[in-house]
Formats: C-alpha cells, sequence, structure tokens
C-alpha cells in the first residue's frame, strides 16, 4: 500500500491531538455537569428513535449515510485511517471540521476517543456514517477546549483510506480519550 498520503497529513493530526489532550480540564460546577449528563441521555434516547439509527451496546450510535464498497478495508485499531469529518455539539456547534480546513486527518483508531476507535473498526474505506458519542465514549466529564464535558459529540465521518500497519486488533478497548 502506498502510504504517501499519511505523511504530510500525519504531523499535523499528532499536533491536533496534542493540543486537545491539553485543553482538557475538569467541569467548574457539579451541577452542570450533572445537567449536562442529564441533557446527553435525553438526547441519545431519543436519537436512538431516528429512522436508520443504529445504537450499539457500547451506547455508541451510528447513522450510515453512504456505504463504501463490500469488500472495501475496514481498520483495525492500529492501521492508519485517512479521514475527513465534521465534530459537532448536539446544538450544530462546529468544534473541528476537516472538511472545512480542506485537508483530510491521518490516524490510527486507537489514537483517538473511544467512540471513534469503535467506529471506524466497522466502518470501510468509502462509508461515510454519523456518529453520536455518548459522553462516556468521548471526553466524558472533561472539557475540551470548546467542548464541554459531558457533551454528546456527533460527527459526519467519511473513510477515505485505510494502510495496513501490522501488530492491530480489532475491539474498541485501546483507545485514549
Amino acid at each position: 500500500m502506498n502510504f504517501a498520503w499519511a505523511k504530510p497529513a500525519g504531523v499535523a493530526v499528532i499536533a491536533a491531538l496534542a493540543l486537545a489532550a491539553c485543553g482538557r480540564s475538569d467541569n467548574g460546577s457539579s451541577a452542570d455537569a450533572e445537567a449536562a449528563k442529564k441533557a446527553a441521555q435525553e438526547f441519545l434516547i431519543e436519537n436512538s428513535k431516528a429512522e436508520g439509527v443504529t445504537s450499539l451496546p457500547s451506547g455508541l450510535q451510528y447513522k450510515i449515510v453512504t456505504s463504501g464498497p463490500a469488500d472495501g478495508k475496514s481498520p483495525d485499531s492500529n492501521d492508519l485511517v485517512s479521514v475527513h469529518y465534521e465534530g459537532t455539539l448536539t446544538d450544530g456547534t462546529v468544534f473541528d471540521s476537516s472538511f472545512g480546513r480542506g485537508s483530510p486527518a491521518v490516524f490510527a483508531p486507537d489514537q483517538v476517543v473511544k467512540g471513534w476507535t469503535e467506529a471506524l473498526q466497522l466502518m470501510r474505506k468509502g462509508d461515510e456514517w454519523y456518529l453520536y458519542v455518548p459522553p462516556e465514549l468521548g471526553y466524558g466529564e472533561n472539557q475540551a477546549g470548546p467542548i464541554p464535558a459531558n457533551s454528546v459529540l456527533v460527527f459526519r465521518l467519511q473513510v477515505l483510506d485505510v494502510a495496513d500497519v501490522p501488530g492491530g486488533h480489532k475491539g474498541g478497548t485501546a483507545a485514549n480519550g
């Protein structure tokens, strides 16, 4: 496989992941945190009833926008993936977008939040999904930059390419986040 697409984007993604980790902080108010947790639960309950939404045992929800080829490659936990994505809060506030930057992101599924790790290993090259990531599979009780504590994260995620890296495994337990 040609990894040429991974080199320039890889540095940018590593920098972005490092900055996101630095932006984490504890939530200032336990009342706010509890209200946000309740709002997240209510959103996910209602969203699970929406047409086309699949709920997984972990709490992750997704909706398929486009399916790639049936024989498309699915990454394991440490393969490199090239993706386009846009992340929003449930109110539609965009907090990050590779589409907006005009440059896809490259990383291994085990380098992102647990919800992405799980979803990416179910997706194939060419798939585009909406992900609804519950707080416990995202940043949980931590604020991450512009993302408040206990937030449901909504992503439009498109898998552009998958590059095999030896030594991975299927499963969502190795994620950082």
